[in-house]
């Protein structure tokens, strides 16, 4: 080999190791809440140990499920990585859209995810993405109102019992309304709340041959309780509140009892943001004595879309924002009870956290919920507040808009139930199902 060869292929290589050591940026799509927003204040830790930058782009829930949606299914190739969850992870994960994340580092400890989160983020036993926090629902109550209203919240209620609460805590003069809950339309905003209700109530999306059973009694059940007991004791305009309204009327002290995301108990307690920190309870969602309660699954999630050029950099981002290294580094700045929950089981193992007051709770409504048998009547699919099927999303959302007209006043219970059995009846036959 010649001089001038051998200097041109030294200088390539040269060349290589530089391309391969210096810094990408990646561009993160996140959703608009509390834990997600603490992390793209820490992601300076991530860049002084890796050399990448990151540009975020924080969405409102609904936006960020259409716009990953949208960017994922057409290759379109904005993100490096998305945030995502439960339901879309083991569908796109069969269709090729995820990388698979089978090669995660041994520091990372892949054997310490809740196996809950890491079953619900798999397809076929494989990972497709990590679980920043994982969640269920549960009801956090204002404990000096319930005093004030000669009750006593038991651990596992009734919601027969949370209707006589909510009244019984209902100031309109003070302005303080006995129960919030979500009434926003969206699958994942109203529609998982009513849906995780419904499975209390009996309720079921669809029965063994994928016909809709909107036509029930126990969705009508359902319904008619919720709206009831919202026009009793619930806030003006609950049909425009989803997550992040109620969690402000919350910390305003405006309402009794929230039943919402057991994440959301890092912030009701937090003195820096809540007026009501010192007089927080919690409890498990409600039920109507028929085995199921009303609690949901979930995780917030960090996937990696197939296709992108800056694979081995997303994944370094994965490791370091869902690592036990990563809950540390937020306990050390912002306290145990601010830390991300539900994701790895080491966490539960901790005495330092078991006794920030809502961590029990958390992990035993996270045990309570099961994807594989959510419902009082078999049911063919999987999963808590949704079903498991690419179509679902879009005939949640439609059916979700129906009710969110009956809680603005616009229709009746019966007349969205028919639509909502229609739409849904509709969308199965056009999709083969039926």
């Amino acid at each position: 080999m010649n001089t001038h060869v051998r200097a041109l292929m030294g200088a390539c290589a040269l060349g290589a190791l530089a391309t391969a050591s210096m810094g990408e940026t990646l561009t993160i799509a996140t959703v608009n809440n509390g834990d997600m927003i603490r992390m793209q204040g820490l992601t300076d830790d991530f860049s002084e140990k890796t050399g990448h930058e990151v540009e975020w782009v924080t969405l409102e829930e609904n936006v960020l499920r259409q716009r990953v949606t949208t960017d994922i299914s057409t290759k379109g190739g904005a993100f490096d990585i998305m945030t995502i969850g439960m339901y879309e992870t083991p569908i796109w994960g069969a269709n090729g859209w995820l990388v698979p994340l089978d090669d995660l580092s041994e520091e990372y400890d892949v054997g310490d995810i809740l196996p809950a989160m890491a079953g619900g983020l798999s397809h076929d036993g494989t990972l497709y993405a990590a679980p920043f926090y994982g969640e269920s629902s549960m009801i956090m109550y204002r404990t000096d109102l319930m005093e004030k209203a000669g009750l006593e919240m038991p651990d596992a209620p009734t919601w027969d019992f949370i209707r006589e609460a909510a009244a019984a805590m209902t100031d309109r003069d003070a302005d303080i309304n006995g129960i919030c809950l979500r009434g926003k339309a969206g699958w994942g905003e109203g529609g998982a709340f009513i849906t995780a209700m419904s499975n209390s109530f009996g309720a079921r999306w669809f029965d063994m041959d994928w016909n809709a059973q909107f036509d029930t009694q126990p969705w009508k059940d359902t319904l008619e309780f919720f709206v009831g007991m919202m026009n009793e004791s619930g806030p003006a305009g609950y049909a425009t509140n989803g997550f992040n309204e109620n969690l402000s009327l919350f910390q305003q002290g405006k309402c009794g009892m929230w039943i919402d995301a057991t994440v959301a108990a890092s912030f009701v307690t937090n003195p820096n943001e809540s007026e009501v920190a010192d007089s927080v309870g919690f409890a498990l969602a409600p039920d109507n004595g028929l085995g199921k309660r009303s609690n949901w699954l979930w995780a917030w999630a960090l996937a990696i879309p197939a296709g992108t050029q800056k694979e081995a950099a997303a994944k370094e981002f994965i490791e370091w924002a869902t690592s036990k290294d990563y809950i540390a580094l937020v306990a050390e700045n912002e306290g145990w009870a601010n830390v991300p929950p539900g994701a790895r089981t080491s966490l539960y193992e901790n005495p330092n956290y078991m006794e920030v007051p809502f961590a029990k709770m958390t992990l035993d409504s996270i045990l309570t919920a099961d994807p594989n048998n959510s419902t009082v009547e078999p049911s063919p699919y999987v999963g808590v507040q949704f079903a498991a099927i690419p179509e679902f999303a879009g005939i949640a959302t439609e059916v979700s808009q129906e009710f969110s007209a009956v809680y603005a006043g616009q229709q009746t219970v019966d007349e969205a139930l028919a639509k909502a059995q229609d739409i849904t009846n509709e969308a199965m036959e056009a999709a083969g199902y039926r």
